[in-house]
């Protein structure tokens, strides 16, 4: 399979890919440039934030939540206008938020992490019913948030630990008994980035350092996967408008001499049909 550059602008730290089902248009966000970005067609669109912004969920049309390092807002697409919603981690200038997505039940799944990486030095947490709540505590890159098309399972990664874990949720979506390892890389040296479910029940995961995109059945095993010119590859995610597009954000953070193909984000047909992004309820 054959990528193809859908944005030509450099990140420092590409993340947080969301298909907006009612605008049909991508968004994604440079960590470290503290940027949100998107296209409407081929023009493109960009909002400087001001602080390290990661992940988003969409609310209605015109309004999406956003993670950032202070806390989860509320994001005014139309002006770029955002208030706060609640805080995250109040006080602990130290950390910053990395990978979330919404679950099926309209719960906002967000991971933190310390600025210079520190080992558990974050956690995932879950907001929902206007409060958050940690659902795993000790963690030093929280990624590849993701669920199962049934809403009884949350995928969660640490990428320092070189595994994917997946945990067992009860109706309303919150943990039911302890999670298992679903995926563990350790045996060849992979590193799991973001990921993203498609209507198969598969789990795509980008992994940073190995420029590409692999794909694990609802068992773990193997399937297949993508290569990606970015050789950090951060986070899948579906789109279009029959959800059969994929696009891939990539980062240049920490590669010494990077070149052109680093930190854009890159497209491609993966050959099957993602899920709808779930509205977050805010």
């Amino acid at each position: 399979m054959t990528t193809q550059i859908f944005d030509p602008r450099t990140c420092e730290l590409g993340e947080g890919p969301l298909w907006h089902p009612e605008r049909q248009q991508f968004f994604w966000f440079d960590i470290i440039g503290m940027r949100l970005l998107s296209r409407d067609g081929d023009t493109p669109l960009e909002w400087s934030l001001g602080e390290h912004a990661s992940a988003a969920g969409w609310i209605d049309r015109g309004t999406m939540l956003i993670a950032t390092e202070t806390g989860l807002r509320r994001f005014d697409i139309d002006s770029g206008d955002h208030e706060p919603v609640i805080a995250l981690e109040a006080g602990n200038p130290a950390n910053r938020s990395n990978d979330g997505r919404t679950d099926p039940m309209g719960g906002f799944w967000i991971g933190t992490m310390g600025k210079a990486a520190e080992p558990r030095a974050g956690a995932i947490y879950r907001f929902y019913g206007g409060a958050v709540e940690k659902i795993v505590p000790d963690v030093s890159i929280p990624n590849a948030i993701c669920f199962a098309p049934d809403g009884r399972t949350a995928y969660h990664a640490d990428t320092r630990r070189q595994r994917i874990w997946a945990q067992p949720l009860d109706a309303a979506g919150w943990p039911d008994g302890p999670a298992e390892v679903f995926v563990d890389l350790r045996p060849e040296g992979l590193n799991p980035d973001g990921a993203v479910i498609d209507a198969d029940g598969a789990l795509w995961n980008a992994q940073w350092g190995a420029g590409r995109v692999a794909r694990y059945l609802p068992d773990g095993t193997f399937d297949r996967a993508i290569a990606v010119a970015g050789h950090h590859a951060s986070c899948p995610c579906f789109g279009g408008a029959d959800l059969d597009r994929m696009i891939v954000t990539t980062a240049c953070e920490g590669i010494e001499a990077p070149d052109d193909a680093q930190g854009l984000v890159y497209a491609v047909d993966p050959g099957v049909r993602g899920l709808r992004e779930y509205r977050v309820k805010a």
